[in-house]
């Protein structure tokens, strides 16, 4: 199985308002920067697309380290959230759609969920945030591309 590093981000310009997320996925030497949001969403929703739309990029079940700033996003999975909610049926939960769609990528993938702190020194979150601004920005100012849903690729390369 392949190892793969992902980092992601979410913003938002208001709760709701434009958002945007980034993704930086690592497998060896080889990286792959993404970004997208939407035009009227939360910024918890934004925090779990990035993972989503990082994961769907991968071709094959893999081994992933996924750091998140999110405490929403990480302990959803760490500490038993999302199967607590499962279990009642998500009844009164928010973003279900999106929580099920990161759930059942999680059953493609064996992923283990790493908590950072945010704004910090960590280079790749911080690359993470600075593509989901500015997507944000671009949303807010009416300059974002259509895409039709689906991740923009903001650079490929070696590290």
């Amino acid at each position: 199985m392949k190892s793969v590093t992902i980092y992601t981000d979410g913003a938002c310009s208001g709760n709701p308002g434009p958002g945007g997320y980034g993704a930086v996925l690592i497998y060896g030497n080889l990286y792959k920067k993404i970004y997208g949001g939407e035009p009227n969403t939360t910024n918890n929703r934004m925090e779990l697309r990035g993972p989503i739309e990082a994961l769907k990029l991968l071709k094959e079940p893999c081994s992933v380290k996924l750091y998140s700033d999110s405490s929403y996003v990480v302990n959803t999975f760490t500490l038993g959230w999302v199967e607590k909610w499962q279990a009642k049926g998500f009844r009164d939960k928010a973003n279900v759609d999106l929580i099920t769609e990161l759930l059942q990528l999680t059953k493609l993938h064996k992923v283990e969920w790493i908590k950072v702190k945010g704004h910090a020194d960590n280079e790749f979150n911080n690359e993470c945030d600075r593509l989901a601004v500015a997507y944000t920005a671009m949303i807010a100012n009416g300059t974002a591309p259509d895409t039709n849903g689906k991740p923009i690729v903001a650079e490929t390369g070696s590290l």
